[in-house]
């Protein structure tokens, strides 16, 4: 670090473990990468557990003259979330809310992701007003802080116009509660002068009425384009002006430490309709009439967006046969009743009549195909992302135009991006307010294609901003990116008074600088990210950051789109043989953060626009590294025998606990474990029982419908915990449960012999994996007669496995499906016990399976929670053993969210052994439960 950021760490490490206060190369680059187009690597990263730290951060910071930039979930897309400086970084203790009268208003930190805010308002029928399309992964801070929107809010119903009041910590280190008379009170001493700048600006403008008028018209547009300047004239107080030019400031006036929304209905009934129109005139006529009518959402899609999802699975046949000219609408209309939703239906559609629709307007409320209009709008973006050029990246614009000039707003930005040769650009976007995406694919390692960006953008500028008097930034953020064109929208008077208001705020120009506002007018083109090719799984990523929620080691160590940035930066160091010191670095700490500690789950592809796994780039590593052994051949062509002896073993380190205890225990496989090289696992306290394997079940030829019961290598060599109540290993207990129900229950011959690979694949033995794939697939097309049998793995993360690799005509069942569609309906549910906590595990929600899980859970108990904040248990096979800190700091939040319940849940053997520890309570396979309440 350079002298100046050591004294600052210096003076942090008084008041902030050293953990959260990060310098080295890898976890910078890594933690300083953000969802823009731009790459700054911070000096140091700070990460605050709460108001007071951050306080003392910028106390600190002040002294020193020292620029900070604050970060949530980084997902913001226009530069506003990087610096070189220090990154203030949000850690995991900004999760706090209160709701307040029955919904109707609640207060959020920062931290807390928008869908979680959302499912918390959810029993009151009521959500936030913002609404955008990154709001699974998009926390309360940036939303705030970036006015974001999106589909349905508006302009009525986005932060600006939703805020009641705020907490937030000014430049100085001075907390506000807007909502508190005594902070007000006190705010009104220490900071006068701002007050009274900002009341003598709200006069100055009110009494200016040019000037007011043309704030007027840019609010009623979507607008992010420089400071809030509407607070000037929609409010008289000083307060309510300072919180609403917080809403939008993007982290340069402050630090939003929690935020109280009003919220709005959330209407549970919806209906929506794609329609057709001929060319983009007729379109943008349609969305003139249907500005006045009770629509909740109006998407435009042009003709090339359309062609962009047009073929994949799932899409309407009728889109590959659309004329060139044509463009949709994605209409949605929402209601509390089915009565109110009909009127508006019919009032919409009446609306329509005359306006040369393609064909006749239906709207459906059947689910299948109303989430299938809205993936052909949100598939835009990803499929754009998905087959640009390896080294580009995917830029989407947002600009907003006046309603009634929407058309010819629209022709002639089409016509910009021919000009430029932007020939694979699409437009989509929220119509009802004017405001239009525009996505294209762009290179920044040539210099002529940034400056081909910069005439394009300049152009661009022109057209919106003067020709039309539109929006540069409707609801993305100014950042870096529109910072030089703030002037050209809003004039010198406008731009002055921006500049007066950041000065009355932040008199140093430390909160984060150039954001906004800036005296450079290439900042936009400088400091470009390279996005180099890295490895075929993963060159797709446009490092949006959509993923880092659902990681299991998101808060030890680095998510998806951190070990991509980094493997990436490797890569490109490899290649230009630069910096090799640099180099070694980064590969050394990677093989741990990047590598080991990945639980290769899959749960950030559900969450990826593109549909990237992180965890096949993690296999492909595990595999250089240790190729196909001779020990995992060995292991493969012995599994029997290797199951047998690890059943042995733990029958034998269960007598050593009754005798030693678990602190013994931990000291003697320790050493073993270093000394096996690994072979031997550490010590677990919920080390299972060994497991004992029931006699196989022959063929038995009688009228009872036959199924074939694959009891996963994990189920037949771990028994129960420790300290379980009901000792049976689960095979016993799946037997038990489907005899119950009727099944000639058949248990292969040679099953002990088998595995579905899974644990070799994971480790990189790709060979083995398949060859023990290979077996099973022949084992079990014998035991099912050819696929004609129905086939039930008691493992789900197995069953993932063997759905991926064995034969497609297999019937694969993992338990909880077979139970609940199968098993359940032929037994009879004498009770059910009062709540029960429930893990959906990883591989249940990649199949699809989760709400299958919780249906059956529901049966089972009168009220079934899933503890928040928690995705992949991090277990990971073995992960659990060999890196256990993996699945504890997974799993950090579970024994405050259960500490209520008595027993939890799952479907994975080796997922129950941590949640077991990590809970304070006992887990177990759901179909104990089943079991015990059923005849």
């Amino acid at each position: 670090m350079k002298s100046q950021y050591q004294s600052l760490f210096d003076k942090l490490s008084s008041r902030i473990a050293p953990e959260r206060l990060i310098h080295d190369p890898l976890r910078t680059l890594a933690y300083g990468t953000d969802a823009s187009f731009y790459r700054l690597v911070p000096q140091l990263v700070v990460r605050v557990h709460d108001e007071d730290e951050v306080r003392f951060v910028l106390q600190q910071t002040r002294a020193l003259d020292i620029p900070v930039t604050f970060r949530a979930a980084g997902t913001s897309l226009s530069g506003q979330a990087v610096t070189e400086s220090v990154l203030i970084q949000l850690s995991d203790q900004w999760k706090g809310y209160r709701i307040h009268d029955h919904g109707h208003s609640v207060s959020l930190q920062p931290g807390i992701i928008g869908a979680r805010a959302n499912q918390l308002l959810a029993p009151y029928q009521r959500k936030i007003g913002p609404d955008p399309a990154s709001i699974n992964a998009c926390m309360i801070g940036g939303i705030a802080a970036n006015n974001a929107s999106g589909m349905c809010c508006g302009t009525a119903q986005n932060s600006y116009h939703t805020v009641k009041s705020m907490r937030v910590i000014m430049e100085d280190g001075t907390l506000l509660d807007t909502s508190d008379e005594h902070s007000r009170t006190a705010f009104r001493e220490s900071h006068a002068d701002l007050l009274s700048e900002l009341e003598t600006l709200a006069n100055s403008v009110k009494n200016n009425s040019d000037l007011a008028n043309k704030i007027r018209h840019k609010y009623r547009l979507k607008n992010t384009t420089g400071y809030s300047l509407n607070s000037l004239v929609d409010f008289e107080d000083a307060f309510d002006i300072l919180t609403h030019l917080m809403i939008g400031s993007e982290g340069t006036l402050g630090f939003i430490s929690e935020v109280t929304y009003e919220t709005v209905e959330d209407h549970p009934i919806k209906a929506a309709a794609l329609i057709y129109f001929p060319d983009m005139e007729a379109t943008c006529r349609a969305v003139t009439v249907l500005k006045s009518t009770p629509v909740s959402a109006v998407e435009l899609i042009d003709r090339a967006g359309l062609r962009t999802v047009a073929g994949k699975p799932g899409m309407p046949a009728i889109l590959a046969d659309l004329g060139d000219d044509v463009a949709g609408l994605l209409i949605d209309v929402r209601g509390s009743t089915a009565d109110e939703l009909d009127q508006k239906v019919q009032q919409v559609t009446q609306s329509l009549q005359g306006m040369n629709a393609l064909y006749e307007i239906e709207f459906t409320q059947e689910k299948a195909l109303y989430d299938t209009y809205w993936k052909i709008r949100k598939g835009m973006f990803p499929a754009v992302g998905a087959v640009r050029k390896v080294g580009t990246t995917v830029i989407i614009e947002d600009v907003a135009f006046p309603v009634e000039q929407l058309a010819e707003g629209v022709a002639e930005l089409q016509g910009v991006f021919q000009k430029y040769g932007y020939r694979e650009a699409i437009l989509f976007g929220h119509a009802l307010e004017g405001n239009l995406h525009f996505v294209f694919t762009q290179g920044f390692d040539d210099p002529a294609e940034v400056t081909r960006y910069e005439a394009l953008m300049d152009e661009v500028a022109q057209l919106v901003a003067v020709k039309y008097n539109g929006s540069l930034k409707a609801e993305h953020g100014t950042g870096r990116n529109m910072a030089p064109y703030v002037l050209l929208e809003w004039g010198q008077q406008a731009y002055d008074i921006m500049w007066q208001l950041k000065k009355a705020f932040d008199p140093k120009g430390l909160l984060n600088p150039d954001v906004i506002l800036s005296h450079n007018a290439n900042i936009h083109v400088q400091n470009l990210k390279p996005l180099p090719q890295a490895n075929d799984k993963v060159d797709t990523c446009i490092e949006c950051g959509f993923c880092e929620h659902a990681c299991p080691s998101r808060d030890l160590t680095l998510t998806p789109r951190q070990r991509i940035v980094l493997w990436r930066e490797i890569q490109r160091l490899e290649r230009s043989g630069e910096s090799p010191q640099r180099l070694a670095e980064l590969r050394e700490e990677y093989s741990y953060q990047g590598v080991d500690t990945c639980a290769a789950c899959g749960l950030c592809s559900m969450q990826c626009p593109v549909g990237i796994n992180t965890g096949d780039l993690t296999r492909e590593l595990r595999h250089e590294r240790y190729q196909d052994t001779k020990v995992g051949y060995w292991i493969a062509d012995h599994f029997a025998g290797v199951t047998k002896t690890a059943r042995t073993g733990l029958a034998v380190a269960g007598t050593m606990r009754g005798a030693l205890g678990n602190g013994a225990m931990k000291a003697v496989t320790g050493v073993a474990h270093k000394v096996s090289g690994g072979m031997v696992p550490n010590w677990h306290p919920q080390m299972p029982t060994a497991a004992s394997m029931p006699k196989r079940i022959p063929m038995v030829n009688d009228e009872r419908p036959s199924v074939v019961y694959m009891p996963s290598c994990a189920t037949r060599v771990m028994g129960a915990g420790p300290d379980a109540s009901d000792k049976r290993p689960v095979m016993e207990v799946m037997l038990s449960v489907l005899e119950k129900a009727g099944y000639n229950v058949i248990v292969p011959k040679d099953v002990e012999s088998q595995c579905c690979g899974m644990a070799f694949q994971s480790k990189g033995q790709f060979n083995a994996a398949a060859k023990k794939a290979k077996d099973l697939n022949t084992l079990l097309m014998d035991a099912s007669q050819q696929g004609a049998l129905p086939i039930v793995c008691d493992t789900s993360p197995c069953l993932l496995t063997m759905k991926d690799t064995l034969d497609p005509s297999l019937k694969l069942y993992e338990q909880v499906q077979f139970l609940a569609e199968q098993a359940l309906p032929k037994l009879t549910i004498e009770r059910k016990i009062p709540k029960m906590a429930l893990h959906i595990t990883c591989s249940t929600t990649r199949m699809g399976l989760g709400q299958t899980f919780i249906d059956l859970a529901r049966q089972l108990a009168d009220d079934v929670v899933i503890p928040p904040d928690i995705t992949c248990c991090g277990f990971a096979g073995d992960k659990g053993f060999s890196t256990p800190e993996l699945n504890q700091s997974a799993l950090k939040t579970l024994k405050s969210a259960v500490q209520d319940f008595d027993v939890g849940y799952s479907n994975s053997r080796t997922c129950e052994i941590g949640l077991t520890e990590h809970s304070g309570i006992e887990y177990q396979s759901i179909v104990y439960l089943v079991d015990q309440l059923t005849h």
